[in-house]
C-alpha cells in the first residue's frame, strides 16, 4: 500500500526544491509570458510505503540513481512498477526515466513481518476539537493565497493590492477566493466561446465586486 499526497498542504519546508538537472518530461513549454519549462520539482510531500516486507520504522531518504541528481517524486511510482514487474515497455516520459525507484525496499526481508496490529487504538480526543474559526484574521500564508486569487480577477492591478487580504477574516477570505476562481472560470469559458485559443491564459481587469473602504482599508463586498 502506498499513500502519498498531491500537495504539501502549505507547511513550511526548510529543504530547497530541487532544480538541478530535472528533465522536462515531454518537451512541452508553458505559454508566455513565463514559458515555464517544467524542469524543476516542487515542495516535498509525505509518502507512506506500507508492507509486511518492509522493516518497521524504515525512513527512506534520497535514491541511489538512476542519475546523480535523481529524486523521489510522483513519477517514481510508475518507474518503480516498471522495475518491480520487469516491464519491457519504454518509460512514459523522460521524468519517470530520471526518477528514483524504491523497489529494493521490498527485498530486504526474507520473511513477512508478523507484528501487524489486529485492532487500532481508540482515538481519545479529536485532533481538532473546534470548528473553523471564521472570524479569525488570516494567517500570513492565507493572505498570500488571497493575493494569488486576486491575480485571477485582475485585483492585483489595484493600488490596494499589497494590502489585499491583510484585514480579512477567514470567512471573508474564503468568500473572496471562491468568487475569484468562479469568475476566472466563467471568463475562460466565455473566451473559448468567443473563439480564443484553448492555451490562452485569460487576463481580467480589476473586479467591480471588490472595493477598498477609505476608512477601514479593508475589502468590502457589494
Amino acid at each position: 500500500l502506498l499513500i502519498t499526497y498531491d500537495e504539501h498542504g502549505g507547511f513550511y519546508d526548510h529543504v530547497p526544491t530541487p532544480v538541478k538537472d530535472v528533465p522536462n518530461p515531454d518537451g512541452i513549454i508553458g505559454p508566455g509570458p513565463f514559458y515555464f519549462g517544467f524542469d524543476r520539482l516542487g515542495v516535498r510531500v509525505p509518502t507512506f510505503l506500507i508492507s509486511p516486507w518492509i522493516e518497521k520504522g524504515t525512513v527512506i531518504h534520497e535514491p541511489e540513481g538512476p542519475t546523480p541528481h535523481s529524486q523521489y517524486e510522483h513519477s517514481s511510482i510508475p518507474a518503480t512498477v516498471k522495475k518491480l514487474f520487469n516491464l519491457k515497455s519504454h518509460f512514459l516520459t523522460k521524468r519517470d526515466a530520471w526518477a528514483g525507484t524504491f523497489e529494493k525496499y521490498f527485498c530486504i526481508r526474507d520473511s513477512l513481518r508478523q507484528d501487524c496490529p489486529e485492532k487500532l487504538a481508540e482515538v481519545e480526543r479529536s485532533l481538532r476539537p473546534w470548528g473553523a474559526k471564521e472570524d479569525a484574521k488570516l494567517s500570513e500564508f492565507q493572505v498570500e493565497l488571497i493575493q494569488l486569487a486576486s491575480q485571477l480577477v485582475g485585483d492585483h492591478l489595484l493600488n490596494s493590492y499589497p494590502d489585499i487580504g491583510k484585514n480579512m477574516t477567514v470567512r471573508e477570505g474564503n468568500k473572496y477566493a471562491e468568487d475569484a476562481v468562479e469568475k476566472f472560470l466563467e471568463a475562460g469559458k466565455a473566451a473559448l466561446k468567443a473563439g480564443a485559443d484553448e492555451n490562452t491564459i485569460v487576463t481580467m481587469r480589476p473586479s467591480l465586486t471588490t472595493r477598498t473602504s477609505p476608512s477601514e482599508g479593508t475589502n468590502k463586498y457589494i
